[in-house]
């Protein structure tokens, strides 16, 4: 099959999509921010639901949020009092799953120059999760209670949708599953209700060229790896 520019286009779009942790302070423009999510939000969902929400943070409030969840995140004694809602990792780790995420964090941590025993190096990388990795925009995404598992699957449609069309406007992103051990932070300096439930956050801008940590390209399998074709 001959591809045509609009195939080249998406998939150009989709492949070049990786997790960034260092972002230029170029800001975004709110317009922008705004079509991403527009062209998003055609993401399917069962019976039209659109179950997702999503709170937008800049400037002021994205530095409050972030010093709100550091200083808790920086005390291991109250980091402690603080759980995810949902489990988004399983609770026990078998393989082939524990080596490819052993695999992604050491390759991360090698490019860092951090090894095993620098455990308050490893601390501090983390933690720039809850500044959005310098990101001039951050993304808060929550979802009403009352749905179920099938919400959890429209919903990530709707978030690769962010990321795609993101990457289509020469704009970055990195998925962060990180936020949800601090949701009753999140409630409360964003006045969430209490029918939402914090699905992650996300972060939006333009990459850094000059980090290392952008450097890393994650493995994927072959197709012949999880694909059967049945004739």
């Amino acid at each position: 099959m001959i591809s045509t520019p609009d195939q080249q286009a998406v998939d150009a779009a989709i492949t070049s999509r990786r997790s960034i942790r260092a972002y230029l302070p170029q800001p975004v423009a709110r317009e922008d921010v705004a079509q991403i999510l527009r062209v998003a939000a055609r993401a399917p969902s069962g019976t039209n639901t659109q179950p997702w929400k999503v709170y937008v943070l800049d400037g002021e409030r994205k530095q409050q949020l972030s010093s709100a969840i550091l200083a808790i995140h920086s005390d291991p004694e109250q980091a402690k009092l603080h759980t995810e809602e949902y489990a988004y990792y399983p609770r026990e780790w078998v393989s082939p799953f524990i080596e490819r995420r052993r695999k992604v964090g050491w390759d991360l941590y090698a490019l860092l120059g951090l090894t095993r025993d620098n455990k308050a190096g490893m601390a501090a990388q983390h933690g720039r999760n809850y500044e959005f990795f310098g990101a001039p925009v951050g993304l808060i995404f929550t979802m009403d209670r009352i749905m179920e598992q099938g919400s959890w699957l429209d919903y990530g449609m709707f978030l690769q949708n962010i990321m795609v069309a993101a990457r289509a406007r020469g704009l970055d992103t990195c998925p962060q599953a990180a936020f949800t051990q601090y949701h009753r932070v999140i409630g409360q300096v964003l006045d969430l209700p209490e029918n939402e439930i914090v699905v992650c956050g996300m972060a939006l801008g333009v990459a850094d060229p000059t980090k290392i940590e952008n450097t890393l390209i994650t493995d994927r399998m072959q197709v012949e790896e999880f694909v059967k074709f049945v004739d």
